[in-house]
């Protein structure tokens, strides 16, 4: 699992889970990984059961929200060596209050080398392309803005990006099947913005491509282009040319 897992994102073995090394997997897998809704619209049970996560990234070549892709992650990194506890966050909404209790599933990791704890998300869409300093209170630069993560009245953690709340998280050590309910409500409720759209994106070299329904957008250099594809061969292909995935039928946002 371990060698096939790290050739799906195109790393190899580590000697040492070191933080040098934590920065190149993350950023690996943003690369190769896309954060996608699909399943919800493809009528695909989504199950949080470890294996299964990994199955699905690495034998289906899919990818997956922030439950799949973060539970998947953290199978790898235990598997090569780091320490690795699941946390629970509440989204901001553009209200900027939290969403629902168990909202997203993010990643505390410690490593060898450092005594510090380090943030690891890999299933939150366009956020830090490298791991967030989870012990430290000042900004830190990433190639995606300005991350800091501050303390809360009540003893959380919010982390914000360009001075904008990103999520507030909890420092309690949750187990994957805490998060069912969250992850139910996200493939369920009609309030939910997975259930309303459907979008795949991932990370590239020079900035990020992103399929939203059926209108292609890319950014290059911080240039941003949109390109609509009328055609269901125009929509599978993109999947296949952009995030690797080969589907049977185009998915559409699911009206019931």
């Amino acid at each position: 699992m371990i060698d096939a897992y790290l050739r799906r994102i195109g790393a190899t073995r580590p000697e040492r889970p070191t933080a040098d090394v934590l920065r190149e997997l993350q950023l690996c897998h943003l690369m190769s990984v896309p954060f996608e809704n699909l399943s919800i619209h493809l009528g695909e049970d989504i199950v949080l059961d470890e294996t299964l996560l990994v199955e699905k990234v690495v034998d289906r070549g899919r990818g997956g929200f922030c439950y799949e892709l973060n539970g998947a992650f953290a199978a790898l990194l235990r598997a090569v060596g780091f320490r690795v506890e699941l946390l629970q966050a509440r989204a901001s909404g553009r209200d900027g209050r939290p969403g629902i209790p168990y909202d997203h599933l993010a990643l505390r990791v410690r490593t060898a080398d450092s005594a510090r704890s380090w943030l690891v998300d890999v299933g939150f869409g366009d956020h830090s392309h490298h791991p967030l300093a989870l012990d430290g209170r000042g900004e830190q630069r990433d190639p995606a803005g300005m991350f800091q993560v501050v303390e809360t009245e009540g003893g959380d953690l919010e982390v914000l990006r360009d001075g904008k709340p990103q999520y507030r998280l909890e420092t309690r050590t949750r187990e994957l099947a805490d998060f069912e309910s969250g992850a139910w409500w996200h493939r369920t409720s009609p309030a939910s913005h997975f259930t309303r759209s459907l979008v795949c994106s991932r990370l590239t070299p020079r900035g990020r491509v992103t399929l939203s329904g059926r209108t292609l957008i890319t950014t290059v250099a911080g240039v941003r282009q949109e390109q609509h594809l009328e055609t269901d061969a125009e929509v599978l292909a993109t999947y296949r040319e952009h995030f690797d995935l080969v589907l049977a039928r185009v998915p559409e946002v699911r009206t019931a």
